[in-house]
């Protein structure tokens, strides 16, 4: 595997104020000095070069005054800054990414392009040539990182070539145009824990494991006859026949009937479908009866499809142990549809990103009304309430159905948050990450559309994951010993979903997953991201780990507060690239390392008292209390002290006795106590 130097680019600026226009010429003499041949960007197997700018200047985050000079290039990859200044790994405190340098982006991250013109900033379409010349360019990303450049002491031309290349092949118009296809490195498959659900035996285990009656494993969509964007094997009710459901099938949208995705030990079922066809031609159907049709925005249902749907949840009352009535819950009248999702999330990535420091301040006196004209936040709170809803339904034994359009965004949503509050499986790293695979890549979420990855008009992009994992993040302020992952796991899996390197979040379904692998002109090898190793060295993977998780002191349901007062902003994952709402030496960050110092002295302690009984140690040893500072953005903004890889490895293998022990520490009081 692709390993990185042991050098990494400084985070320290350099000042270019001043320079007139008589000056630059002395100045690119000065800059070019400063190069050397071997200063290139370093590329993965498979990945090449596409165009390069020399002298550029990288501007620091909200500043026009100072920058870090540079070469700039574009491969069929990311886009890549290098610079001369470097020190060792051992003095940095980032996310160490073996994939992606400091100052790289991914091609899938950049979301829009703006050309620089003194103060003003012009948006550039994609695919577009510019003929003229490029002074400066200004990056949007879809984590909401935001880079400026400067091509003002760059060699003619270099800044106009970047730009273009930037422009096409950072908004490709063909899957197989992605970094996937050409990625050569040779790939083990060393996570062997997640079940991909991709044959029979997973969904087998998960019926077996949630203990489900009244249900069987299904063929019926072997070669995807059925629909192709649910996967070839389907849980259905046990009373239903596969001719049965062919039949019914044709009735919904995307040919989803009811499937199911969980059970609970007394037979509660939660199961999702698709909305119904809006019209069927059938010969046999001349005129719509108005008195068949039930609930708003369906009058144009003919009564066939209403007809379907009832045996359909008919067959899943029946696969109840006490043949209970199910609940249906109607996610597509209730929840902000895909398009509204991103209207809101574009308003809130305007307020996180600021031009400058002017605007930040302006934003900062009108920042609550913002927020609430964004809206995202009551977005954040329907999703938890339906949520809660369908949690309080399958505690009390009722089955629940979820309906939502075709059956891929707000029911993934709805469904996998739910199953988080009712199974404390998923509220583990392994149980999380095959709640993920389950209910969001073998169920269909159209990923490839909704993150951005093809360049597409009738598409529409919207980041129902983030919002998920916005919603996630809530449960963990609110209950932050229940889980056994941590905010910066999510952060990190919002960022890693824009990595065109692994096929996790790469594709609309597991039929285009399973026709791009046996493609022989251009076939791609499927490498999941659950494979840590191959992103993050362990001291970031250790990050990853709760150090108070506490299984134990929770029910194995959870009730989330959903109501505006109870929820917050996400700032790690928001306002990261915000350097001036950064707090040195504080945070949440700051008490997690805390933690995870503590907990280690009393794991030594622990063991020096175990050598002392058993007689192997005559004399005490003093247990090393240094104390390590980051900021309230750590990993993912420079720390202020180095941390010691040690003292973060030692979190890999947890004893939950110290979280226990609530004598020495209340998890949740000190976690929640402000800043």
């Amino acid at each position: 595997m692709f390993k990185p130097s042991d050098k990494r680019v400084s985070m320290s600026f350099r000042s270019y104020v001043g320079f007139n226009d008589h000056e630059t010429k002395a100045v690119d003499i000065a800059l070019e000095e400063n190069f050397i041949e071997t200063l290139n960007p370093r590329l993965l197997p498979g990945e090449a070069v596409v165009a390069e700018a020399q002298n550029v200047l990288m501007y620091a985050p909200l500043s026009e005054k100072q920058g870090k000079s540079g070469i700039l290039t574009v491969t069929n990859f990311k886009l890549s800054f290098v610079t001369t200044e470097e020190r060792h790994r051992e003095e940095r405190g980032l996310q160490e990414n073996l994939l992606l340098g400091d100052y790289d982006v991914c091609l899938s991250n950049v979301d829009e392009v703006h050309q620089m013109t003194g103060d003003k900033r012009r948006k550039m379409l994609p695919g577009n040539n510019i003929s003229g010349k490029v002074k400066g360019l200004y990056i949007v990303c879809k984590n909401m990182k935001v880079i400026q450049f400067s091509f003002k002491f760059s060699p003619p031309n270099h800044g106009k070539t970047v730009t273009n290349a930037l422009l096409h092949h950072a908004f490709p118009r063909k899957h197989h145009l992605l970094f996937a296809y050409d990625y050569r490195e040779p790939y083990y498959n060393c996570q062997r824990a997640v079940s991909m659900f991709r044959d029979s035996s997973d969904w087998n285990k998960e019926l077996t494991r949630t203990g489900a009656v009244g249900w069987k494993l299904s063929a019926v969509n072997q070669g995807f006859q059925l629909s192709i964007s649910l996967p070839e094997w389907l849980v259905v009710p046990a009373s239903l026949v596969d001719c049965q459901l062919m039949e019914a099938a044709r009735h919904f949208r995307s040919s989803r009937p009811p499937v199911w995705c969980w059970s609970s030990k007394n037979g509660a079922a939660l199961v999702r479908m698709a909305d119904l066809q809006p019209t069927i031609t059938d010969s046999k159907m001349l005129v719509i009866q108005p008195s068949v049709i039930r609930h708003s925005g369906l009058s144009n249902i003919v009564p066939e499809a209403r007809t379907q749907e009832n045996i359909m949840l008919e067959n899943v009352r029946k696969g109840h142990p006490q043949l209970t009535q199910p609940e249906l819950m109607e996610l597509t009248q209730d929840l902000p549809s895909p398009k509204d999702v991103y209207n809101s999330y574009y308003k809130l990535r305007d307020l996180c990103t600021p031009d400058n420091v002017r605007q930040f301040w302006i934003q900062d006196n009108h920042f609550l009304a913002q927020v609430e004209n964004s809206r995202w936040l009551h977005t954040v709170s329907a999703c938890l309430g339906k949520a809660n809803k369908a949690a309080a339904f399958l505690k009390d034994n009722v089955t629940v159905v979820l309906q939502e359009a075709d059956g891929r965004d707000m029911s993934c949503l709805v469904s996998s948050l739910t199953q988080l509050l009712v199974d404390s499986h998923f509220r583990t790293i392994l149980g999380f990450q095959t709640l993920l695979q389950k209910d969001w890549i073998a169920m269909g979420h159209p990923f490839s559309s909704r993150l951005g990855h093809i360049l597409n008009a009738d598409v529409q992009q919207s980041p129902i994951l983030l919002l998920y994992l916005d919603c996630v993040w809530q449960l963990l302020r609110q209950y932050p010993s229940a889980f056994e992952f941590t905010e910066t796991y999510l952060t990190t899996l919002w960022d890693c979903a824009h990595m065109t390197v692994f096929d996790t979040f790469l594709f609309d379904c597991e039929h285009d997953r399973l026709a791009a692998s046996r493609d022989a002109s251009k076939p791609i090898v499927l490498r999941t991201l659950w494979d840590w190793g191959e992103v993050f060295v362990e001291k970031d993977i250790a990050l990853f780990r709760n150090p108070m998780y506490n299984p134990g002191k929770f029910g194995s349901v959870l009730n989330s507060y959903s109501s505006l007062p109870n929820l917050a902003l996400w700032s790690q994952c928001y306002f990261r690239w915000v350097p001036l709402l950064e707090i040195k030496c504080g945070g949440a960050p700051q008490i997690d390392l805390g933690l995870r110092a503590l907990h280690a002295q009393i794991d030594r302690l622990q063991e020096q008292l175990a050598e002392v009984k058993a007689g192997e140690r005559t004399t005490n040893h003093t247990v090393c209390t240094a104390k390590q500072h980051v900021t309230s953005f750590f990993p993912f903004s420079a720390s202020t002290d180095p941390v010691s890889p040690g003292l973060l490895n030692s979190t890999l293998a947890l004893n939950n006795s110290f979280a226990s022990n609530e004598a020495l520490l209340d998890s949740q009081s000190l976690l929640n106590a402000p800043d």
